[in-house]
């Protein structure tokens, strides 16, 4: 398929953060883009303000006319969209060029220089670091980010097209489109068994992109795994290491070993070894590229982070709100191994909402054991996302399983006024959900409390 015979983008599930950040590429390249959503959130909002028309019922008449050209429109939807949704059926019906999100990064990344980033965990934070090293590097690139760069305000890095930056995303073996000049993988831990079925099924879909990387390409892993590639770790002997860390004012302050050298005293300011050793696979790959040193050490020390990626809310001497998207145990983990360095001995209030009934299922005894780490428990209700309920799992059905006297479910409309009512001097709020909606009323109560 040829994307330059292409002037109209209709997007079914524009306001993903992964489509929205598609409908903005299109858009900057001056095609006529609009599509519908279940539901109006910040993001829409904001390709409203682009020009991009969005609408919310699932109904023909919200095709524009524009779109009933069938040689030079292109479809986009996600996977998350039902197959009876009547918008999807009319243009996969009427012989449009009908295509998932993944397969159109796979075309647009297929001519570039394409470096990809893996794993259960971390991918969104490290492509946004990588992004942004990248751009300050002024290498002429596209970054498509999965989530809100701090630095940019956007999920969209757009400073040329010789070069992409993206996310593999291994759900529904999305990342099996692409074919990268550089990839890594940040982990490997068991998700997605509702699409994969059993942690071996999801070890082999990563084996499988491993082998997508070119020729003469060049593949990171994570020390550990069980891939063979060039290795990145913290204190150890990975080809990649961070070491001598040292926190000052809320800072790391790092050493690099690479093969050809030793990167003295670099600094990044996002809490938690789980963001050092994001950072430092960035860090590895825009050196594998090509990026000088010194401009890479200026970019890092330079970078802010991701929305709803241990985002602070309020941070003052006695309070501190932290928002995050952890959605998995092993990342509840990491954010609870950030907030304890960097907080030791303080009381944490976690609020996690669960995000899919299968993952819930799957999960439930690691979820208990992550969240029991925690001073203070609250559970809401499971977001259920593109799923219908299972029998027996519920967030009670957690919250029985939490060792942690200190715990109670909560409801989300109860949840800005039991926040406030806790003595805690640390608040997580925690979750993959719409939890996030939450996080302007609770900021707002404690702001004014405070």
């Amino acid at each position: 398929m040829n994307l330059n015979k292409i002037h109209n983008v209709f997007f079914i599930g524009i306001g993903g953060i992964g489509m929205s950040a598609l409908a903005r590429y299109f858009k900057a390249k001056d095609m006529y883009v609009a599509g519908y959503d279940k539901t109006s959130t910040e993001l829409t909002d904001n390709l409203k303000t682009l020009g991009i028309n969005v609408h919310f019922e699932d109904a023909l008449e919200f095709i524009d006319s524009q779109f009933l050209s069938i040689e030079n429109t292109l479809v986009v939807y996600t996977p998350a969209v039902p197959s009876n949704h009547k918008q999807l059926e009319f243009f996969k019906t009427k012989g449009y060029q009908v295509l998932k999100r993944s397969q159109v990064l796979g075309l647009i990344t297929e001519h570039t220089f394409c470096l990809a980033i893996a794993g259960t965990h971390g991918k969104t934070t490290t492509t946004s670091i990588l992004g942004h090293l990248m751009y300050e590097c002024h290498v002429p690139l596209t970054a498509f980010l999965g989530g809100i760069s701090e630095n940019y305000n956007s999920n969209l890095i757009l400073n040329g097209t010789e070069v992409s930056v993206v996310e593999a995303d291994e759900f529904d073996r999305s990342f099996l489109t692409l074919s990268p000049d550089i990839a890594c993988i940040t982990s490997m831990d068991a998700d997605h068994l509702d699409i994969y079925g059993d942690a071996s099924q999801l070890r082999k879909s990563f084996e499988d992109f491993s082998k997508r990387v070119k020729t003469n390409g060049k593949l990171f892993v994570k020390n550990g795994l069980p891939l063979n590639g060039i290795t990145y770790g913290i204190e150890d002997d990975s080809d990649y290491s961070v070491q001598n860390i040292k926190i000052q004012n809320g800072t790391y302050v790092f050493d690099v070993k690479t093969p050809k050298k030793v990167l003295k005293n670099l600094k990044f300011n996002l809490p938690g070894r789980h963001n050092l050793s994001n950072a430092l696979i960035a860090l590895a790959m825009a050196i594998e590229y090509g990026c000088s040193y010194s401009q890479l050490a200026e970019a890092l020390a330079s970078y802010k982070g991701v929305k709803r990626r241990f985002t602070y809310q309020i941070k003052t001497n006695d309070f501190v709100f932290i928002d995050d998207y952890a959605h998995h145990p092993e990342e509840i983990n990491a954010v609870y191994q950030a907030v304890r360095e960097m907080y030791p001995g303080q009381k944490i209030l976690a609020v996690f909402q669960p995000h899919l009934f299968s993952r819930t299922r799957d999960f439930v005894d690691d979820f208990a054991k992550s969240l029991s780490q925690f001073d203070e428990i609250m559970l809401l209700d499971i977001y259920p996302a593109r799923e219908l309920p299972i029998e027996g799992v519920t967030s009670s059905w957690l919250l029985s399983k939490i060792e942690n006297p200190n715990k109670q479910l909560i409801s989300k409309a109860d949840i800005v006024q039991k926040v406030y009512e806790s003595k805690a001097q640390i608040l997580l709020t925690i979750g993959a959900g719409d939890i996030g909606e939450e996080v302007k009323h609770i900021k707002k109560k404690l702001s004014v409390a405070s």
